[in-house]
């Protein structure tokens, strides 16, 4: 009981959703999430992805907010604290805690790429730019173990700063700006996109349903594109989502937070798809994924723009502050699992986290260079690292999540339910339980093994 009543708590429902939102928004919506719905059928996809997200995903979170909530803890104490005659779901809190540590190990260097790139597109760097110098600007970087020490360092530094003071003035109050200045940005970048000449091509080739294109790779093919995409985007499985439901009050019912949290998680990836897509068929550059359609592609697209310097100064800011936000998100489930673990007070589990991180992140930087050369079959460092969040720890804790909330060698349904929704808002489809309980858990298996398959089949 002690430690609910000194528990911190977040000032305002929009903080809660502008925390949540930015830990699921991230690198994924934007050069993942577009690329898929251009090759995949477009708004036909988009409707199938929609479907996954509301069946799927969304319901998973609602239950990571509920746990959170209910225990009013981190994901290493929750566990045990709804369920302490059966230690063994508490195994999972510790499992989700260093799923969160790998994730900071290469999500923090990737975030110094994007704030190296805002600085030098900022700076001018990137004027009149051609694809080949890009490619050579990219690459260098890359190349320098110092470089990419030194900007992953200021993005650890920046994440443990906001998190520093306390749960409001510095993580709430900080993540309230950035989300608000990425939203802004974000519709900016998208006018400007969709006013250039010949950027119709592009929103056509985005957005047209194109039901050929959804069946040319397959249906199932492109149905393992769609619930994959859910699954990832929002970040469940790992109680990344679990803590700021410990943060909140009972006043909403979490089903209705949890809809406005994806709703603007989707936003995000498909106003990114409004940016990038226009903007490339607008300058007879064809997008490409991953990587170098951020760093290779834009950079030269933007130098063919009036005002080339701002747009691309601009368009790496809001990445900046979409990969922060996943940051501040993440470093603040690092703290408060030590600070629940060791009742540490704030300030020393923070500085622990950032020498953690930083420590643990360097491996990364070097697998670019010094290290390039350390591999499992082709994979490099970083490669690793997103395989072992990504393809195993995300899908697998979903369904931990989910049979805790389901199954009465968990906490239970009726629990679950009665936590869930507790104020006002929408109600959980309490009727649907057999389907929670059967035929999701089976559904999450199947893309857990196919992203096996995909992986070691190629």
């Amino acid at each position: 009981m002690n430690e609910e009543k000194t528990r911190e708590s977040l000032a305002s429902r929009l903080g809660f959703i502008f925390l949540s939102a930015g830990c699921a928004i991230g690198l994924g919506n934007v050069w993942r999430f577009p690329f898929i719905t251009g090759k995949y059928g477009g708004a036909a996809f988009v409707l199938l992805y929609i479907i996954c997200l509301i069946m799927f995903v969304m319901p998973v979170m609602v239950m990571e907010f509920a746990v959170g909530r209910a225990s009013q803890l981190s994901s290493t104490r929750s566990f045990k604290a709804l369920r302490p005659e059966h230690g063994i779901w508490s195994i999972w809190g510790y499992i989700g805690w260093l799923g969160n540590l790998i994730l900071m190990m290469y999500y923090t260097v990737v975030t110094g790429w994007l704030l190296a790139y805002m600085y030098n597109a900022a700076i001018g760097s990137f004027d009149n730019i051609s694809a080949h110098a890009a490619g050579e600007f990219f690459a260098a970087l890359l190349s320098s173990p110092t470089s990419l020490i030194l900007w992953m360092a200021l993005a650890v530094i920046i994440g443990s700063a906001i998190c520093f003071s306390s749960l409001r003035s510095g993580v709430e109050s900080i993540t309230k700006i950035m989300m608000t200045c990425l939203l802004v940005i974000m519709i900016v970048l998208a006018v400007r996109a969709l006013t250039l000449p010949g950027s119709q091509k592009g929103l056509e080739f985005y957005l047209k349903p194109d039901f050929d294109k959804m069946f040319k790779y397959g249906f199932g093919e492109t149905l393992y594109s769609a619930m994959g995409q859910a699954f990832f985007t929002l970040s469940v499985g790992i109680g990344s989502m679990a803590i700021f439901g410990s943060y909140i009050s009972r006043e909403r019912s979490l089903t209705g937070e949890s809809l406005i949290v994806t709703s603007l998680d989707t936003f995000v990836a498909l106003t990114a798809g409004l940016i990038i897509f226009p903007t490339c068929f607008a300058y007879g550059i064809e997008p490409d994924a991953g990587p170098g359609l951020l760093f290779v592609t834009l950079p030269e697209t933007f130098s063919n723009m009036p005002l080339g310097r701002l747009w691309c100064a601009l368009f790496f800011l809001f990445m900046s502050f979409a990969a922060l936000s996943t940051v501040v998100a993440v470093f603040e489930n690092l703290i408060a699992g030590l600070m629940d673990m060791f009742k540490w007070p704030r300030q020393k589990a923070c500085f622990f986290v950032m020498l953690l991180v930083f420590i643990l992140s360097v491996p990364c930087a070097l697998g670019f260079n010094l290290w390039a050369n350390v591999k499992i079959g082709s994979a490099g460092i970083l490669d690793i690292e997103d395989f072992i969040v990504s393809n195993n720890l995300l899908p697998f804790g979903a369904i931990i999540y989910l049979l805790f909330c389901t199954t009465r060698y968990g906490w239970g349904w009726d629990a679950f339910v009665k936590e869930a929704d507790e104020g006002e808002g929408i109600k959980f489809p309490a009727f649907l339980r057999l389907y929670f309980k059967y035929v999701v858990p089976v559904i999450m298996l199947i893309i857990f093994a196919l992203g096996y398959y995909e992986v070691f089949s190629k």
